[in-house]
């Protein structure tokens, strides 16, 4: 096995992949510890020499993932990959001692964010949501507009309020917001229903809609989009599971030829 082929064997390998896992969420804790004054304080060495070894770590990664490719460039070729290699190199630009160093800091949080490469159930769910954002985006788009149909009844029947909760249209869409998320969405009903008894039916009506039947359809969305992924992952390993069956097959069909003219030709298999 030749060394290129050993940097291959690593890159596939399931405890580098957790490997790298693990080292993210230590990087993560080393960076919580540092939003804790005293500890900074005291431990600025320790703190310092572990983020030099995490940058060490993530160059040697990005290095064996970048030799083990058959062509250099095909390693860019990945969203996912490209990804990484931003941030690393990013995060190694020493800018610590000149204006922007705020900006440096800020970058060496987005490390964290490699967690989302370094597993590949992670990257899934990524990729599903994804190929969601056309569906989300038609869902939102009607949500905005029971939003204002609600927002502008709502300011008609209740501008008056004592709470100046429906003063004006603005106003109106931050308070179906609210009770969107059911935040004493009541207390607001019931000051509304002081002004027009049946008001409750406005109030009910919203919170069917909205809240049950449009977060449904963002369920049932992203439900469609992972099922498509699993589909996708079982279409694409019963392919790769005929194709080996066909290998097979071939092999068989050659075997069984020539055994053919081995018996027809017994003479030419003495010889």
């Amino acid at each position: 096995m030749t060394f290129k082929d050993r940097l291959i064997h690593v890159r596939e390998a399931k405890w580098f992949s957790n490997l790298t896992t693990a080292v993210i969420i230590f990087y993560a804790s080393v960076l919580g510890f540092k939003t804790i004054g005293e500890v900074e304080t005291q431990y600025t060495i320790l703190l310092t020499i572990l983020d030099y070894m995490v940058t060490v770590y993530f160059l040697i990664e990005i290095a064996i993932k970048l030799y083990a490719e058959e062509n250099t460039m095909d390693f860019f070729k990945s969203g996912w990959n490209v990804f990484d290699f931003v941030i690393v190199v990013i995060t190694i630009v020493p800018l610590d001692n000149t204006a922007i160093a705020p900006i440096a800091r800020i970058f060496r949080i987005f490390r964290v964010l490699r967690l989302l490469t370094s597993r590949p159930e992670l990257k899934k769910i990524i990729d599903m949501l994804i190929k969601a954002i056309p569906s989300i985006v038609d869902i939102v788009i009607l949500m905005f507009i029971v939003f204002y149909i609600y927002a502008i009844i709502g300011n008609f029947l209740f501008e008056d309020a004592a709470s100046g909760l429906w003063k004006d249209f603005l106003i109106s869409m931050l308070t179906l917001f609210r009770i969107l998320t059911f935040e004493d969405w009541t207390d607001v009903m019931y000051e509304g229903m002081e002004m027009h008894s049946w008001s409750w039916i406005y109030f009910v009506s919203f919170v069917i809609i909205a809240a049950f039947v449009f977060f449904n359809l963002f369920v049932a969305v992203i439900i469609g989009e992972m099922e498509k992924i699993n589909n996708k992952d079982m279409v694409d390993e019963m392919h790769e599971e005929h194709g080996k069956i066909d290998l097979i097959l071939l092999e068989m069909k050659e075997l069984r030829a020539e055994i053919k003219s081995l018996k027809e030709n017994p003479d030419d298999s003495r010889t």
